[in-house]
């Protein structure tokens, strides 16, 4: 079997790649779905870690919007992540992937809290590891968390998983002539303001070296593509 081009990765989720056709909350056919793309590319003998969203349930920034504390808004949306993340644990040990949910916040009785080494063990020992409410702290994004957590565990690449085939130059749901961008530099994201990411996730990508690859979940067999070092997307590099 061909080995994988990388050996260790960060996939992000969006909370929003769970709710399939609905319009809140999570869907069982997505999120067994998404079990199955991580599966394909788990099989491949790599060590997988991710971080998942929860916009589909509650978007903090969205709520400080409409007047509601911005840390309070944030904490909810940390709640979100994990409930999320129980439920791809859940969807993942169901076809047979061992999986460790790790909190930035604590909560003992549902999800191991953060710790670092205990984390790379699970991963060397075959489990796909979840990181759970972001980093733990409000203003910052679950992006943000995903580059951290990725430069944390020496993740050689983080993988984010959108509905669109990678990075336009515009939206391509509002111009239909947009261009698609096969090979970005940080800087030039940043400069163009393209919002892939949240500036904070990128500028800490760009700081540390940290590859990002964007494509699209929705293409069946994307994400073992992407670990196999196949031209999937968008690659966010130097």
């Amino acid at each position: 079997m061909k080995r994988p081009r990388f050996e260790r990765v960060l996939l992000k989720l969006s909370g929003e790649a769970l709710m399939g056709d609905q319009s809140f909350g999570i869907s069982p056919d997505m999120i067994r779905y998404v079990a199955e793309e991580v599966r394909s590319a788990f099989d491949l003998g790599l060590q997988i870690a991710i971080v998942v969203g929860g916009g589909n349930i509650f978007r903090g920034i969205a709520a400080s919007a409409y007047g509601m504390d911005r840390v309070s808004a944030d904490r909810m949306g940390m709640l979100a992540t994990v409930i999320n993340s129980l439920a791809l644990q859940d969807a993942l040990e169901n076809i047979g992937v061992m999986t460790r949910v790790q909190s930035a916040i604590s909560m003992h009785e549902v999800a191991e809290p953060f710790i670092l080494r205990r984390a790379v063990r699970h991963l060397e020992k075959g489990r796909v590891v979840i990181f759970a409410a972001g980093t733990g702290n409000p203003y910052f994004t679950t992006d943000t968390a995903a580059v951290l957590r990725a430069q944390e565990i020496r993740a050689e690449i983080l993988m984010k998983a959108t509905k669109v085939d990678g990075l336009y130059d515009s939206d391509p749901a509002v111009k239909k002539d947009a261009k698609f961008i096969k090979n970005i530099k940080y800087m030039e994201v940043i400069e163009k303001q393209l919002h892939v990411m949240d500036m904070t996730a990128i500028s800490l990508a760009m700081d540390n070296g940290l590859p990002l690859a964007v494509f699209n979940l929705l293409v069946k067999g994307n994400v073992r593509r992407v670990v196999n070092g196949e031209s999937v997307g968008t690659l966010i590099n130097f």
